[in-house]
């Protein structure tokens, strides 16, 4: 299965959803913010990403270029509350894979992170 960061400022958001991509057998490693996420990827090479837009410090978009420019081949999926936020990531089409939208339920994410993997062959997902 996949490696897969999972960003985002709210810890019960982060762990909600760490534990249902841990369910279809991905490892997760999870970061705070932007600025966090962008330490995690330094460390260790990962599969995809998926973030939040609206975080402190680095916001989900600074991340998401910052990453495709160090790491082409990481695939990205945003994740947002916020119709702005939602019109920021159109622009982004080129290096984000899919941008869900919140709320979203367990299984629509899994499904998404699962479709977005295997259409990349980057992994044997379900």
């Amino acid at each position: 299965m996949a490696r897969i960061l999972l960003v985002d400022d709210e810890e019960p958001i982060r762990g909600f959803l760490k534990r249902g991509l841990e369910m279809d057998g991905h490892t997760v490693v999870t970061a705070v913010d932007g600025s966090d996420g962008l330490d995690r990827l330094a460390e260790s090479a990962f599969d995809l990403m998926l973030t939040d837009i609206r975080m402190p410090l680095m916001d989900g978009i600074a991340l998401s270029l910052a990453a495709k420019r160090d790491y082409p081949d990481l695939i990205i999926l945003l994740m947002t509350g916020f119709a702005d936020q939602r019109e920021r990531a159109r622009g982004l089409d080129a290096i984000v894979a899919d941008v869900l939208t919140k709320p979203f339920t367990l299984a629509d994410m899994r499904a998404t992170v699962s479709r977005t993997l295997r259409a990349a062959g980057a992994v044997a997902a379900r």
